[in-house]
């Protein structure tokens, strides 16, 4: 069966006005990192992931290939996944195509466009699979759609290393709310990006194409299409930097010089060298990662890593 004909949609474009006024009223600017997945955010991040430099795309899926029969004997036979973030779901295809008689696949994604293509290219490969899209912010409670039979078994699956978005109490409420998705026995499949050395980490941030900056940029034009904002993107410059105190990849805009900028009929004034702070990415410990999963009420059962340590994959099941 083909699942649902339609994208489930779960957004209210009044919490992108005022999560964004919010931010940019605060004393140190801050945009919240979800909306950098526009339609075009989420195409400038697949180039992102296809760049030399940025290295947790092709190890974190170079892990999945090599352990796949691992992970889905951990998973079970008939289990419903769910995927928080798919975006192209490219990394949930090695797991669909080893799952044993899975229940349905639900992708969960912000960018609706980028989430009807995925999905129009889900249910051609895989034509007996329930596919059930929802459009909607992960980072809230979403309506899952009902599937029958009842699955055996719930798994989420969290690729990318997005974990590391979030401040550590941050990540430990978005694992309770895992933990309670999953029900008891449920699963939750997780990439997480590793502690290495800091010159690895901001050459994956900076790269030379500008890519990335691009994609930074983007958030702004994208505030401009949805809020009647004014930005003019290219008065900001792009800044990635690691915070070694914090253990944190931090991205930035930084304004090239004085302005004010109209955002829904809100003037915001930026200073020159004045930041807009876009996005963090924490890196874990293997032992710090584990700590934090328990804290949440989800037990570690399996890690795999690549050869250099770079990048792990857990399964973590809800107690």
């Amino acid at each position: 069966m083909n699942g649902a004909s339609n994208v489930q949609l779960d957004r209210r474009d009044q919490d992108m006005r005022e999560e964004v006024l919010a931010g940019l009223r605060r004393p140190i600017k801050q945009l919240p990192c979800k909306y950098l997945y526009d339609a075009y955010g989420s195409q400038l991040f697949d180039r992102i992931c296809e760049l030399d430099a940025y290295y947790p795309t092709r190890t974190e899926l170079a892990i999945m290939q090599a352990d796949v029969y691992e992970m889905t004997a951990c998973m079970g036979t008939g289990c419903l996944l769910i995927e928080y973030g798919s975006g192209n779901s490219r990394k949930s295809r090695v797991l669909l195509d080893h799952l044993s008689a899975p229940a349905g696949y639900v992708p969960i994604d912000i960018s609706r466009e980028h989430l009807v293509r995925a999905v129009a290219e889900l249910r051609t490969r895989y034509p007996r699979l329930r596919v059930s899209p929802v459009c909607a912010d992960f980072t809230e409670t979403i309506r899952l759609p009902r599937v029958q039979p009842v699955p055996r078994r719930k798994v989420v699956y969290f690729p990318g290393s997005t974990i590391g978005n979030f401040d550590p109490p941050q990540a430990r409420s978005f694992l309770e709310r895992i933990a309670t998705v999953c029900g008891p026995g449920g699963g939750l499949l997780i990439g997480v990006d590793l502690d290495k050395d800091p010159a690895v980490l901001e050459r994956a941030y900076n790269d030379e194409q500008g890519v990335t900056a691009a994609f930074n940029r983007n958030l702004l034009t994208h505030i401009n299409q949805e809020l009647e904002a004014d930005f003019v993107p290219a008065w900001f410059e792009h800044h990635a930097f690691y915070n070694r105190a914090l253990g944190r990849i931090e991205m930035h805009l930084v304004s090239r010089h004085d302005h004010v900028v109209q955002v829904d009929g809100e003037a915001i004034a930026f200073a020159k060298g004045e930041p807009i702070h876009t996005e963090n990415s924490y890196k874990y410990t293997i032992q710090d990662f584990a700590r934090l999963a328990a804290s949440s009420g989800l037990g570690l059962r399996r890690t795999w890593t690549d050869a250099d340590m770079l990048f792990s994959v857990h399964y973590l099941e809800a107690e």
